[in-house]
């Protein structure tokens, strides 16, 4: 047993979009340096969960803590978000700004760096997703591979305790899948808490702690990944099957 307090902890959480019910009292604790894969089907409540962690979702019942701060309280989110950084299916990247903007503005605004600071992390960081030469460009130059390797390093920018990925790859084509995974592994492997909503298998078995199905707004089955691709559960194994032979 963990005895070190979740840095993130979940805590029977409701959330009702009309008479959608989207989460039906999920309940979830992820250590500090963990990385967990949640999949399940569309609909099921996923990227809600995700949405609900930084507050971009309210939620209508329940508790998140995230590092010891109450997310209850409004007051507490702007404290929390700066702890946390998110990557979108789309890549929300400032189209009028350069590769290199894109990463100095939000360390110049959020963190009230000076312009040389941001500018020297911001190409430490695109060295490390591996796209130093496109500082100048702009994001329309970029292929969707680069452009999520960019929105990335922008949210380290911000010197997250952790990240949170919804869907990364699926916007992308499948060959530039992999040199975003690429970047995630190695997140992974450098002990950064993580919580990626992603249908990437390959993926899933190699970096994660933990695995998590999600249906119909309830946890079906949380586990290591080796129990969980040879689960009994009927759920899933069903879900498993058809993402296994996409």
């Amino acid at each position: 047993m963990n005895s070190v307090e979740p840095i993130i902890q979940i805590r029977d959480v409701h959330k009702h979009f009309g008479k959608v019910y989207a989460l039906r009292g999920v309940s979830l604790d992820v250590q500090k340096g963990e990385v967990v894969v949640i999949i399940g089907p569309s609909g099921s409540g996923k990227s809600t969960l995700l949405r609900c962690i930084n507050r971009l979702e309210e939620y209508d019942a329940g508790h998140i803590v995230v590092d010891g701060i109450s997310l209850d309280n409004a007051k507490n989110i702007n404290i929390v978000r700066q702890e946390i950084g998110m990557v979108f299916q789309s890549f929300n990247l400032f189209a009028h700004l350069t590769v290199l903007k894109n990463l100095v503005l939000t360390q110049r605004v959020v963190r009230k760096r000076s312009e040389e600071e941001s500018e020297r992390i911001a190409l430490e960081l695109l060295d490390k997703v591996g796209i130093q030469d496109k500082v100048a460009a702009f994001p329309i130059q970029l292929s969707g591979g680069q452009q999520q390797r960019v929105a990335i390093a922008r949210a380290l920018a911000m010197n997250p305790k952790i990240m949170l990925f919804d869907e990364p790859t699926s916007a992308l084509d499948p060959e530039m899948i992999k040199e975003v995974l690429d970047v995630m592994l190695d997140l992974a492997k450098e002990g950064m808490t993580m919580i990626v909503v992603s249908h990437e298998m390959g993926f899933a078995r190699a970096a994660a702690d933990r695995m998590i199905l999600i249906d119909e707004g309830q946890i079906v089955e949380e586990a290591g990944p080796e129990k969980f691709f040879t689960s009994d559960n009927e759920r899933t194994k069903k879900f498993l099957s058809k993402v296994l032979h996409m």
